[in-house]
């Protein structure tokens, strides 16, 4: 699931290194800090930076557009646009929300270029909680044998559920359930009032348990 990439440093600026302790003993809020330095961060401490949050974005992106065969060239732009931003970033602690924003908002924008995207969305293993929230994690690379049936023919069910989702609903739902962002910023990214960000989730998670539950209820 996971792209690995190079990141093109020809495309970015060059700098000299002035760090006086290795980047990966560095803690994360320290890693940002030190990138925002100078006015661009120098290479082995973006390396690093890159390095860690790599996955993230990577999932992140799996996760909005499975389907999709450029993903890598779109995580890459990602990183240029942090390379090139990081400096902006107010609060070092916010990097990794900063960073979803940035990879979220990039994605939305390639999604508005396409007319449509078969499907887009995809989510993984909802467990209803005891507020009717749904928590969705990646499933085991290695289930057990007895699962994997079981396992398959739910993801089935759930992959068709949300490709009939309406494409904002299905866009909404993920930023929230997968990515975990606040009203307020999905309601920044998808161009729409707090309200309606609100009224996109309540109605996505109610259709998907309606449409999941005549299932669940047999298993």
């Amino acid at each position: 699931m996971i792209q690995s990439f190079t990141l093109p440093w020809s495309t970015v600026e060059r700098t000299s290194p002035k760090i006086s302790v290795s980047p990966d003993k560095l803690s994360n809020y320290d890693l940002i800090l030190h990138c925002q330095d100078q006015s661009r961060p120098e290479r082995a401490l973006f390396a690093e930076v890159v390095r860690r949050y790599q996955s993230h974005v990577d999932k992140l992106l799996y996760h909005l557009a499975p389907d999709w065969q450029d993903r890598s060239d779109l995580a890459q732009e990602v990183w240029i646009r942090v390379y090139k931003n990081v400096k902006k970033l107010n609060d070092p602690a916010k990097f990794k929300g900063w960073l979803s924003r940035i990879a979220t908002n990039l994605f939305y924008d390639e999604l508005r270029k396409r007319k449509r995207v078969a499907t887009p969305l995809s989510l993984d293993a909802p467990r209803q909680t005891g507020d009717g929230e749904m928590e969705w994690d990646l499933p085991s690379d290695n289930p057990s044998p007895s699962d994997d049936l079981a396992t398959q023919e739910f993801y089935d069910k759930l992959r068709m559920a949300i490709s009939d989702l309406p494409e904002a609903f299905r866009i909404t739902i993920i930023l929230r359930e997968i990515e975990g962002m606040a009203y307020e910023d999905i309601a920044q990214i998808t161009g729409v009032s707090l309200g309606t960000v609100k009224s996109r989730i309540a109605r996505a998670r109610l259709k998907l348990q309606t449409t999941l539950q005549p299932y669940l209820d047999q298993v």
